[in-house]
């Protein structure tokens, strides 16, 4: 992290009372009954019923340090912010944006934006992997790294959208097959890097090569796919998504790995080989990239 914030230095710094103050001073709050409420319900933010901020029996409720700690972030100059939390806290997104609609400061409403992930359910072995609070047995982060690496648990955690349930399987994460994504797309890198290793004296050659011998349905595919990278980068930052970009790469590999099973690369027609061999290139690039982004390795062998 490049900034680790503690909640308990909101109240220590006074930050929590001047934001206290300043909610009373906009007029959106009233007491009712020894406690002090926010009007939720006329801010905009679409929050069903008034919250209480502070509790008669003195004491705020959580949401009120976090409305302070995003009036110091956008303080600070953080005009993009996004939070990730359970589902377990959906109430939390219209509370806050209210109480940082009525500070009135020119902060938008949808200010901050919230991906909430749903829980992860471990199999192991077939079976559940059971937690249980009360006995204090969980899995953590490191357990998923020790069982299946580093590579596995990026991958898998991303390649799912944060509001669908999702079984994370130990079993399947460090199978060999095509049926686990990380390694069929790591796969797919690491047969390029062989295949472009057979012809070290082309690798100048290659990215010149003219592509117009590039004519099997095959190729068509894997081009299109290719062509598809940019765009859908952008669509997957604008939509918070990276699961699109997880999945866009095993149908990039699924591509290739269709090429390369129904064309012969290393072809005795030598425009037609360099040809190919640039096509094998950028996809080894591409997926080199995509890779990258979701913090996982591109082996060169495997």
């Amino acid at each position: 992290f490049d900034n680790f914030y503690l909640e308990s230095s909101l109240y220590t710094s006074g930050r929590v009372e001047r934001t206290v103050q300043s909610l009373v001073d906009s007029g959106h709050t009233y007491e009712h009954e020894g406690a002090l409420w926010l009007r939720t319900t006329e801010l905009g933010t679409g929050d069903d019923k008034d919250r209480v901020m502070r509790k008669t029996e003195g004491g705020y409720t959580y949401f009120v340090p976090d409305v302070a700690y995003h009036v110091a972030k956008w303080e600070r100059g953080y005009r993009h912010a996004i939070n990730i939390q359970g589902s377990d806290h959906h109430g939390t997104v219209a509370r806050v944006r209210a109480g940082l609609q009525a500070l009135d400061i020119g902060i938008p409403k949808d200010y901050p934006a919230y991906i909430l992930h749903k829980m992860v359910k471990v199999m192991r072995d077939g079976a559940e992997v059971k937690i249980s609070k009360r006995a204090g047995s969980y899995v953590t982060m490191r357990d998923l790294i020790d069982w299946v690496g580093q590579d596995a648990v990026r991958y898998f955690l991303i390649q799912r959208r944060a509001d669908s349930e999702f079984v994370f399987d130990i079993d399947l994460a460090l199978s060999k097959s095509d049926e686990n994504p990380v390694y069929y797309i790591q796969y797919a890198h690491a047969r390029i890097c062989s295949i472009l290793n057979q012809s070290p004296e082309l690798r100048e050659a290659i990215g010149t090569a003219d592509a117009a011998p590039l004519t099997a349905p095959t190729e068509f595919a894997l081009l299109r796919r290719l062509a598809e990278f940019p765009n859908m980068l952008a669509l997957a930052a604008h939509d918070l998504a990276p699961h699109q970009l997880a999945f866009w790469l095993r149908d990039c590999a699924a591509d290739f790995h269709a090429w390369y099973n129904a064309e012969r690369v290393l072809v005795d027609d030598a425009a037609l080989k360099l040809a190919r061999l640039r096509l094998a290139d950028a996809t080894r690039r591409v997926i080199a990239n995509g890779l990258e982004l979701l913090g996982v390795s591109a082996p060169e062998r495997m």
